[in-house]
């Protein structure tokens, strides 16, 4: 079920209407299940695999919390690796299967394993990892296990963030389940302006830039030049503004009811270097891996080298958990190179900056390092979004090739889409802009109620008018 999908409107209609109806003590049970039926219109028996993997988790952190010393570490680790086996077998067997048959071919060793005929269940790798920090948090003594079976499984199982983030951790989001939510007329007003923000930022902004970069990348070689790095800048703003724009539309739906959801980006293209960005770009996806694999390889209170490899390691890391393919691999991989010549250079930048008298804080510094890490980054996305290593060379390698604006082609867009595609895009930076000023939702409040319906009519206006309402899938699903 789409939240960009009139299915999903009804439905989201139908559980928050029932959901304040209800007495307090049944919300769970409302919940789950309004959960599970959301999750099961995608592929119904897949949820067979979400619920083992739950009690597989679930059952765990009671035994690890009851345990300690090498017990409850023997529990920590057959708990992980069997909720990664389910993560592995669905995902990544078919990949490693495939590397280690050609790698057979060509030492001509004699190996065939014949490919798994699996879809990858929605959502697997977001709710994987959320599950992962429950038993990790457990095992750290700093989440109590949770006995009320319906619940754990309401924690994992959320339908606001269940397929695509943000992944919570048990501190902020476990407790909520059991607090009483009233009704709040100004939460319920933020969370549906939270809505509309994240409905623009997909159907107006991510899904009509998506008819430019999907006409390129799929027909690649019949373009050069000015059409790939137009395609590059407009797959930068398209998979940000999607899967931002998700995360608000979760967010706000989850404020509708009265929870708090994490912040899960921070204007991520403001950033003036690489680790800034991953600052503020899927930030529970970051954090996650900061706390659970970076701090405990060493993190960056070692020397150098080691701080390189554990960087290194993260991102490649990383990037596998984005996909099975080796373009998510050298995608992660290059971030990781980013970051480790940052950490290396930054003595040197430091001494040079001092030398030539410029403070860190000093405006044309700041625009420059944010244009350079924009560079930098929309390389690293040409391996994100092509289809093989191969077809982002061709990319990389042809940008440069007829660099005229004659050679701009319309890849796919209408005359429309030439004077929607700036306005919307100027709308974007002029919102982001401003919430870093002041809180957008306070200022509306704040105005007459003649003005605050005329900005709420213009919104609508705006999403219904220009949006694109194809029922395009949201990229991050297919993590």
């Amino acid at each position: 079920m789409l939240f960009n999908s009139i299915e999903f409107g009804l439905f989201f209609l139908m559980v928050t209407a029932a959901y304040y109806a209800l007495p307090h003590r049944f919300r769970w049970f409302l919940l789950l299940g309004a959960s599970c039926v959301f999750y099961m219109a995608f592929v119904p028996e897949y949820i067979l695999i979400l619920f083992t993997t739950i009690l597989i988790d679930y059952v765990a952190a009671i035994y690890i919390d009851r345990s300690a010393g090498l017990k409850a570490r023997c529990l920590l680790i057959t708990s992980i690796i069997s909720t990664c086996l389910v993560l592995f077998v669905f995902k990544y067997f078919n990949f490693f299967a495939a590397n280690i048959d050609a790698l057979a071919r060509l030492v001509h060793w004699n190996y065939s394993v014949a490919a798994l005929k699996l879809i990858l269940p929605i959502g697997l790798s977001f709710h994987t990892f959320q599950s992962l920090s429950y038993v990790i948090e457990v095992y750290r003594k700093r989440q109590k296990p949770e006995k009320h079976f319906g619940i754990y499984a309401l924690y994992v199982m959320f339908y606001p963030q269940l397929v695509a983030g943000p992944i919570e951790r048990p501190q902020n989001l476990l407790h909520q389940f059991r607090e009483e939510h009233p009704f709040d007329y100004d939460q319920v007003k933020r969370g549906l302006l939270l809505m509309a923000w994240g409905f623009f930022k997909k159907l107006v902004v991510a899904d009509r830039l998506a008819l430019y970069v999907n006409q390129v990348f799929t027909n690649l070689h019949d373009y050069h030049g000015v059409t790939l790095i137009v395609a590059l800048i407009f797959f930068a703003y398209q998979i940000y503004c999607d899967f931002s724009g998700y995360s608000d539309i979760a967010r706000g739906v989850a404020s509708v009811m009265g929870f708090r959801l994490i912040r899960n980006f921070d204007r991520p293209y403001l950033s003036r270097s690489i680790s800034e960005f991953w600052r503020r770009w899927h930030i529970s996806l970051s954090s996650w891996f900061r706390d659970y694999v970076y701090i405990p390889l060493g993190g960056g209170r070692t020397t150098i080298a080691k701080t390189c490899r554990n960087l290194l390691v993260v991102f490649a890391l990383s990037g596998l958990w984005h996909g099975a393919n080796w373009t998510f691999v050298v995608w992660g991989a290059l971030n990781g190179l980013y970051v480790m010549l940052e950490v290396i250079t930054k003595r040197a930048r430091s001494r040079v900056y001092h030398h030539l008298g410029v403070p860190e804080n000093n405006f044309i510094l700041a625009a420059v390092q944010i244009c350079v890490t924009f560079g930098l980054t929309l390389i690293a996305w040409t391996f994100f979004r092509a289809a093989t290593v191969g077809d982002a060379w061709y990319i990389l390698s042809n940008m440069g090739r007829g660099l005229s604006l004659q050679s701009v082609s319309d890849g796919g867009f209408r005359r429309e889409d030439y004077l929607i595609v700036p306005w919307a895009l100027l709308i974007l930076e002029g919102v982001e802009w401003g919430q870093r000023r002041f809180d957008l939702v306070e200022k509306l409040a704040s105005l007459s109620m003649p003005w605050r319906w005329a900005a709420y009519q213009a919104a609508a206006w705006l999403i219904l008018a220009f949006g694109v309402f194809n029922k395009n899938t949201f990229i991050y699903f297919q993590f």
